[in-house]
């Protein structure tokens, strides 16, 4: 990703540190808002949706833990803690409140930079791994991002209907799915069909993506109730 693409929300109420953070971070490319209260701190988050915060636990109005909590109940934004706290409860404190690394005052810029590097790149593994699941070791692979499918590395074609069964099975693996349920999520609410339709497409999708369709280990029956997914 271009670092010209990445926004840092930056929350500290000593300006003097807030100007060689944006100094140092504008050197790498990226974008920078600052804020020097909690309230503005929420205030530009809202409005600019960063894709990293360097937030300062002690502010004048609201606490940095609590802006953590604010921002950890919605979202998954990537945050670098700023602490004059260097006790070890004060440091744990932050990091289970959601904080994703954290660095104590006083601090040496090219760290923080180094430390900005290090969270984005971990953000962006965890993003990438989203988008794929795979199962059985690899046998089975998922690609959210194209909806392609791989069995034993090579590609399976699916129908869409057949892709949404899947997709939702293996997203959603504890689960027992009624038929009712499958034909909700893959033909919609408005589907006024038959409900055995389901396993039509349950069989067909068997015989693309299971080594044995007979003995399947990914689309299992659970008698009386559905289907769930089997893979691990």
């Amino acid at each position: 990703m271009d670092n010209m693409n990445i926004k840092i929300l930056v929350v500290d109420d000593e300006e003097k540190i807030v100007e060689v953070i944006e100094s140092y971070l504008h050197k790498e490319g990226f974008q920078v808002f600052k804020a020097y209260n909690g309230r503005k701190a929420l205030e530009l988050y809202n409005d600019k949706q960063p894709d990293l915060i360097v937030l300062d636990l002690m502010l004048p109005d609201i606490s940095g833990e609590d802006i953590c909590r604010q921002i950890r109940s919605t979202a998954d934004t990537p945050i670098i803690m700023l602490t004059a706290k260097v006790e070890e409860e004060n440091i744990l404190t932050g990091l289970n409140i959601g904080a994703d690394d954290y660095v104590t005052k006083p601090f040496s810029p090219r760290q923080l930079i180094a430390r900005v590097h290090a969270v984005l790149r971990r953000a962006k593994v965890t993003s990438l791994n989203e988008q794929l699941l795979a199962f059985n070791n690899g046998d089975l692979v998922i690609n959210q991002e194209n909806h392609t499918i791989l069995k034993d590395g090579k590609n399976v074609n699916l129908t869409p209907v057949e892709y949404e069964i899947l997709l939702r099975m293996a997203s959603h693996s504890k689960k027992v799915f009624t038929r009712e349920e499958l034909i909700t999520f893959a033909l919609g609410d408005d589907y006024e069909g038959y409900d055995r339709t389901i396993d039509t497409h349950i069989k067909n999708l068997r015989q693309k993506i299971e080594t044995n369709s007979k003995e399947p280990c990914y689309i299992l029956t659970v008698y009386g109730v559905g289907y769930r997914f089997g893979g691990e």
